[in-house]
């Protein structure tokens, strides 16, 4: 055999047992990633299912499957190799942009909560009123297709900054096990949301009264589950999206706030020493969301401002 061969073959072994190694930090990291993202995971999921509203039920399933294929083609198309090339180039960039995305999670969420308090109109009636079938479902497919590339973007990034000191190569199988598991938990839960009412009423169509009881259940709490979702959607935004912001301010060393949350979160665990880290989670939690209302507040009144304008 060729020297030159062997020599490649030695290097593919060399690199096979250094992945090999390496399998149980990737694994780990990209967990740890995952979780990081979680808050934009909430919201996609609680997002999702009002593209279907509308549609007939033999459609449900085929439309969810078309946006999350566009899903997947967004996180691994554009936004991975736009994830690896700034980690590359430009990894100062990575703050900034992490807290600008995080400002965006807030906006979004003081809006949805502005939305909720003064109500507004169903856009699934008026836009049956105005499109065929099939030019609604289009027209929905693309429009969450677009929504996704925005919620994908933040949880690539989240994900990048959570990952950023690993070797490149690491960086880009986490990216890709990230993008993969969330798009399909998140599709494969939105699936299961908008049939959820299907299910129960097959169900309660049953003899058994164990299944038929099961099935109401179902049927009945489903406006219930999309209320909570929603809620929990709009909740982790600003959790997410103040964290961010806090520690973006902790990385340019402005400290006044994120060391007033730390502390407040210290004192509070040092308090419950039986529950000291779900109490520190929980504090900062409350602290990142406090400043996600504020900065959401403020960047929603200047638009309405400006608008008036």
């Amino acid at each position: 055999m060729p020297s030159g061969l062997i020599a490649l073959l030695d290097d593919v072994a060399g690199i096979a047992k250094l992945a090999a190694s390496s399998l149980d930090d990737v694994a780990a990291a990209a967990g740890k990633a995952g979780s990081k993202a979680a808050g934009v995971v909430i919201d996609d999921t609680a997002v999702t299912p009002r593209y279907v509203m509308g549609l007939t039920p033999e459609r449900e399933l085929p439309i969810i499957w078309k946006i999350a294929k566009g899903s997947l083609r967004n996180k691994l198309l554009f936004l991975l190799p736009a994830a690896l090339v700034l980690s590359a180039f430009a990894p100062w960039l990575l703050p900034p942009l992490l807290m600008l995305g995080g400002a965006f999670l807030c906006f979004e969420a003081v809006e949805k909560l502005l939305e909720a308090v003064q109500g507004g109109h169903d856009v699934a009636e008026d836009a049956l009123t105005t499109h065929s079938s099939r030019e609604l479902e289009d027209q929905k497919v693309s429009g969450a297709i677009r929504t996704d590339f925005i919620l994908s973007g933040e949880i690539m990034a989240i994900a990048l900054g959570t990952v950023a000191s690993e070797p490149i190569w690491e960086q880009a199988i986490i990216l890709v096990v990230v993008a993969i598991l969330i798009t399909a938990g998140v599709y494969g839960v939105v699936g299961f949301i908008v049939k959820m009412d299907d299910i129960g009423l097959h169900l309660a169509e049953r003899r058994s009264a164990g299944a038929q009881a099961l099935g109401r259940a179902m049927v009945k709490a489903m406006p219930v589950l999309m209320s909570i979702l929603g809620a929990v959607g709009t909740a982790a935004m600003l959790w997410v999206g103040g964290g961010l912001i806090v520690h973006g301010l902790h990385e340019f060393h402005w400290d006044a706030i994120p060391g007033a949350i730390h502390h407040v979160a210290e004192l509070a665990a040092h308090a419950v020493p039986a529950i000291a880290s779900f109490v520190d989670w929980l504090v900062n939690a409350i602290g990142g969301g406090l400043v996600g209302l504020v900065v959401g507040g403020v960047i929603v009144a200047a638009l309405h401002l400006f608008k008036k304008h």
